[in-house]
């Protein structure tokens, strides 16, 4: 079931993409507001409070979603059968992948720059990453268009695929998908500056909520790197993986850039490669590549789990 829930979940992830601002990304941004809002206990030095108080608001905002998914999938096949319930693992695979809620910013970027107009593309990459201070050459540009590209693939696609895996192969539906993407949603939004007039997030809640998307993401970063390396270089992509490690051992979003660095054989900077190419707009294309080589490895690999239970 794993590997048609996620097959049709692409196709039709393709023909209609889901927009930033769907009624579930709605849905979501509201019940984190909730949750911060009653159990985020903002306190000074000498006010007691429960050292568990931010794992509780960590733990309900991120629980509730992921039993609510998996209640409806166990639902569906006691009482339906598995069609419905693999409609429902389309669905939630549906709004928790993201291939096209990120790829038309790589394109803008991709197209400005073939047409030589720098300008549009560092505007173009400051509305994807306002956070980021776009590079003035085109190069130092590039190393950043590709760097923010492979976290977005990573933490929209190949992290959603190893915990719905996971949770499949578990009994538990896709609560393994929901519980990665609602960990990265609040792991940004409970860190990100708030707007004006809502209160900010307290340090500890900012701390316990980077811890669980830490540990959320320690395997999948893993394991996004390692089918880099079957896909890319694949001594280039260990040799950048094992400089990083040692240099940032708990940055896995950086240890996901080594090793597109190492796969793609290019310097990007701090991340490894030092004697790489430049970045070069065909490596814009080469990206894209490694990154459709490793979902193809995927549907291989769960086509097979797939016969393996059925022959079985």
């Amino acid at each position: 079931m794993s590997f048609f829930a996620i097959l049709f979940a692409l196709m039709l992830e393709q023909a209609r993409p889901l927009q930033r601002d769907n009624p579930a990304y709605q849905g979501l941004k509201a019940w984190a507001v909730s949750v911060r809002r009653s159990l985020d206990a903002q306190v000074d030095e000498s006010e007691q409070v429960l050292a568990t108080s931010p794992w509780l608001a960590v733990g309900t905002a991120v629980l509730v979603p992921v039993l609510a998914a998996m209640g409806v999938y166990w639902l569906l096949l006691a009482t339906v059968g598995w069609p419905l319930a693999l409609l429902w693992n389309v669905a939630i695979l549906y709004l928790t992948l993201g291939f096209r809620q990120f790829s038309h910013h790589f394109t803008a970027i991709r197209d400005a720059l073939t047409e030589g107009d720098l300008p549009a593309a560092r505007s173009a990459f400051a509305h994807w990453h306002p956070q980021a201070d776009p590079a003035p050459t085109e190069q130092g540009l590039l190393e950043q268009v590709v760097a923010h590209s492979v976290v977005q693939a990573h933490r929209h696609v190949f992290g959603v695929f190893v915990w719905f895996t996971l949770s499949m192969l578990l009994g538990l539906g896709p609560a393994g998908a929901v519980l990665y993407r609602t960990a990265e949603y609040l792991g940004r939004d409970w860190s990100a500056q708030p707007s004006a007039g809502v209160q900010p997030v307290s340090e500890r809640l900012q701390a316990a909520v980077q811890r669980a998307w830490w540990w959320l993401d320690w395997l999948p970063a893993r394991l996004t790197a390692i089918g880099f390396a079957v896909v890319g270089s694949f001594e280039d992509t260990l040799a950048g993986w094992r400089t990083y490690a040692q240099k940032a051992p708990q940055d896995n979003d950086g240890l996901v850039i080594a090793a597109t660095a190492g796969a793609l054989h290019i310097d990007l900077g701090a991340y490894g490669m030092p004697n790489g190419l430049a970045p070069q707009m065909q490596h814009l294309y080469s990206l894209v590549g490694l990154v459709w080589r490793l979902v193809a490895v995927w549907l291989l690999l769960l086509a097979l789990l797939t016969l393996g239970r059925l022959l079985g």
